[in-house]
């Protein structure tokens, strides 16, 4: 299956770059970083019973591409994304059942998830509520108070996956607010905490299929680098807003479609 997912996410890539291309829009580099991250989530999921969260909204097409590759939204919609009167634009909006809470602010979707999840617990509902965060999103505060929640109510159906690619949109995340060690803050709040691979399909779906024993929530620490895939992308902050242009574009395609 790791080498199924590893397609995947690199058909992901090529699509994602002619919608954000054809679009002329931007956050390139952040939906290249998590594109093993989707692929397993999606893989693993069962969406009659799980809930998917996308707090790191910007990365938008990407989860765009899954939906539809599911059946959930159609050929002329996903190439609808940021055209004229389409409605899915490149920050996520709840316009359809299998996207619950818009995502783009940076901490809104933890908050969301936490409350999807402890709803679940109540109700004795099945299923886990997994929620896609950036690492930029560590430095904001709604993180920690349902961090905080997450734990006194032992939501042990809640997975919280971040794409740890080093960067947010103004420059390197540990520069900008640094809140390193990740990891011992979150398991100073009471969490499972598991520190992977981010571009490594067996590790990741690994890590998301891990048994909790003591009613904890859990979070996956995923390793990846931005713009991953297209070589003069990668670790480069300029496309985190740069529109592409046709010599980027063709480069970029050139280089997926070689793998």
């Amino acid at each position: 299956m790791a080498d199924t997912y590893s397609q995947i996410a690199t058909d992901s890539r090529r699509k994602v770059l002619d919608l954000i291309y054809k679009a002329q829009t931007s956050h390139i580099g952040s939906n290249f970083s998590c594109a093993e991250i989707m692929a397993v989530i999606f893989g693993e999921m069962d969406l009659s019973k799980d809930v998917f969260i996308l707090s790191a909204g910007w990365k938008a097409a990407m989860l765009y591409y899954h939906l539809h590759r599911l059946g959930k939204i159609t050929d002329a919609e996903l190439d609808s994304y940021c055209q004229p009167g389409s409605k899915f634009i490149g920050l996520t909006e709840p316009v359809i059942p299998e996207i619950k809470i818009a995502g783009g602010s940076m901490g809104l979707g933890l908050p969301g998830a936490v409350g999807i999840a402890l709803a679940k617990k109540i109700s004795k509902q099945e299923g886990r509520v997994f929620v896609l965060m950036s690492d930029g999103e560590m430095a904001i505060g709604t993180t920690w108070e349902s961090a905080l929640i997450a734990k006194h109510h032992k939501l042990d159906n809640l997975v919280v996956i971040v794409d740890n690619n080093g960067f947010q949109a103004m420059g390197e995340t540990r520069d900008v607010l640094d809140v390193a060690p990740i990891d011992d803050k979150w398991r100073s709040f009471g969490w499972e905490v598991s520190l992977v691979d981010g571009h490594n399909a067996d590790v990741l779906k690994d890590s998301m299929n891990l048994p909790t024993y003591r009613n904890w929530p859990f979070i996956v620490l995923a390793s990846t680098t931005k713009g991953k895939g297209v070589s003069f992308m990668e670790d480069n902050n300029l496309y985190h807003y740069k529109q592409l242009n046709e010599s980027e574009y063709n480069n970029a395609k050139h280089e997926l479609w070689e793998k």
